[in-house]
């Protein structure tokens, strides 16, 4: 028998990117919120400079939990499943990704919410991909834009606007759309490298432009400027310059007296009464067993674990899980290609030991539908991202370029000669959501309280595959301009777990085909809000993080204006 606590507006399950975020509007708005963690805090000396320990092992202390719940991947629903992951791509941790991620803030463009009508418009309806269940958002970028801009403020992102209120400026994104105003800081600084790329860009007719990043480049909200250490890969920030919300948001709803912060605590279940509304949540803390009233219930544990968590709660109302009597839990799932890369020897020393992967140059004038694709075969495109971020392991493990075998002296002498001659590039790609590519239960693999874990069944089609080779040909053809001796392609990679996970409870106004409403909130549940990438419908050709956590403070918001309708 769990042991009841006492009863609290709204419980948010994991405090991570966007449950770190929505527990601020909530908690300035006068709400009581407990946020569960399946991890706990970290702290400066957590964050040591340590390649082995962060890029190779994974954080393992801090990702326990995490790691033994590694979704299984499958191609198709016919196919064996994938060798399961040693580590998980993300963690459990107060702030959760966002204290070991790469940073990288962008916005999504205008199409990426209007994919199904502006292809129609542009291409005809017969341009969307076959099997394609992808659909507009229910609203546009102007609706989230608001949003975006207290984020940026709020969580302190550095970068150069390149479209403000419609004035273009050319030294930032000039594909972004419409903006209220500039960054709250200046980029990030370049280098020698992302100089001598930007340029070749420039020589191509293109428009580079620094990235933006949740990082300060100057002194912010008390916080230190960032000090280039060059671990930001996959780890944390001793100084507190990275922008994660356990440095940002968090201690800001905390300092209201309104937010309790139960660590190590793992949820198994959301409960639901006879009526089918939510009234609390189940989990485990130090082996005993709690039950957490609460009016709302807001589920932020990333795509996979709130698929699996929603699944996992079924009950007299929901039989198949929680808020799938629509049996749409789990559908229109899809990630970001995490290959398709190229890499590109040069003829000299690049000086790109260490630095961040957030601290780059980038290229849009192929991304979305940001050029004519009336004589491709394919919609969408990809973003170019180039960056400065070299370590001793990673950079023992470069390809060799067919020019030495992969182990013995010759490969050392190769290594030693060419470490810092070799560079990779960051192309991230549209990718769409497909009728047979879904999230579920896996019939075997549990985790050690005998809870099935999410199954990945998905495959790249043909639309990605195109994009991903398109998008190859130009970063070839940029590396070629900045004077590259030999250049690789990468395979297309497979879509297994990812930082970059979309769909799953899809957002939309359509009840058929959708998990929960424009504002996040269940179509089936009403007291159920779900925050993530698993809202999203598009992935654009930017990381989600920052779109994510403008779509959790919008659903905060909303919950706090329409408080006694959503909780009853």
């Amino acid at each position: 028998m769990a042991v009841e606590l006492k009863g609290t507006d709204v419980v948010v399950i994991g405090l991570g990117a966007v449950g770190g975020v929505a527990v601020l509007p909530l908690t300035q708005a006068g709400l009581e919120v407990i946020g569960l963690e399946a991890g706990g805090w970290l702290h400066p000396p957590d964050f040591a400079p340590d390649e082995l320990r962060n890029n190779v092992r994974g954080w393992p202390y801090a990702v326990q939990k995490a790691n033994r719940e590694i979704p299984v991947h499958r191609r198709t629903a016919s196919a064996p499943d994938s060798p399961r992951r040693a580590v998980h791509p993300m963690m459990n941790a107060v702030g959760g990704t966002t204290v070991h991620y790469w940073a990288q803030s962008w916005r999504l463009n205008p199409w990426d919410f209007k994919v199904v009508s502006e292809t129609t418009r542009r291409y005809g309806a017969s341009r969307i991909p076959a099997g394609s269940t992808v659909e507009d958002w229910p609203f546009g970028l102007e609706a989230l834009e608001p949003y975006y801009d207290i984020v940026e403020h709020e969580i302190g992102i550095s970068g150069k606007a390149g479209n403000i209120g419609g004035v273009i400026d050319d030294a930032g994104n000039i594909f972004e759309g419409p903006r209220k105003r500039e960054y709250p800081m200046p980029p990030l600084r370049g280098t020698e490298f992302t100089d001598l790329l930007g340029t070749a860009a420039r020589r191509l007719g293109w428009h580079p432009f620094p990235g933006p990043a949740a990082i300060n480049s100057v002194p912010y909200q008390d916080r230190s400027a960032c000090v280039y250490h060059g671990f930001c890969n996959r780890g944390g920030c001793h100084v507190g310059a990275k922008n994660s919300t356990a440095v940002s948001t968090i201690p800001k709803a905390q300092e209201t007296g309104r937010l309790q912060v139960v660590t190590r605590a793992h949820v198994t279940r959301i409960e639901v009464d006879r009526d089918g509304r939510v009234r609390g949540v189940t989990y485990l803390w130090n082996g005993t067993e709690y039950f957490q009233p609460a009016d709302v219930v807001l589920l932020a544990s990333y795509t996979y674990e709130n698929v699996r968590l929603l699944l996992l709660s079924t009950s007299t109302p929901y039989p198949n899980g929680l808020s799938n009597n629509g049996e749409q839990v789990g559908r229109h799932y899809f990630s970001h290609s995490t290959g398709a890369g190229v890499q590109a020897l040069f003829p000299h020393d690049l000086n790109c030991w260490y630095g961040l992967p957030a601290q780059g140059v980038a290229v849009d004038n192929w991304a979305d539908d940001n050029f004519d694709h009336a004589g491709l075969d394919f919609i969408g495109g990809g973003n170019l991202w180039v960056f400065s971020d070299r370590r001793p392991i990673s950079a023992a493990g470069m390809n060799t370029f067919g020019r030495a075998p992969r182990w013995g002296a010759a490969w050392k002498r190769f290594i030693k000669e060419n470490a810092d001659r070799s560079i990779g590039s960051y192309l991230q790609k549209t990718t769409l959501p497909y009728e047979d590519n879904y999230l579920d239960l896996h019939p075997t693999v549990t985790d050690p309280l005998g809870d099935p874990v999410c199954r990945i069944t998905a495959d790249f089609k043909d639309n990605e595959k195109k994009v991903a080779a398109f998008v190859q040909d130009k970063m070839v053809a940029w590396f070629e301009e900045a004077g590259a001796v030999d250049i690789v392609r990468q395979g297309v990679g497979t879509m297994g777990p990812s930082t970059h996970a979309y769909g799953g409870t899809r957002m939309g106004d359509n009840a058929e085909t959708n998990v929960v409403d424009r504002w996040g909130f269940s179509h089936e549940a009403p007291n159920l809000g779900v925050l993530g990438g698993s809202v999203m419908g598009t992935s654009g050709a930017h990381n989600p993080t920052e779109t994510a956590q403008a779509l959790a403070w919008r659903t905060a918001e909303y919950l706090v204006d329409h408080w006694r309708d959503i909780a009853g």
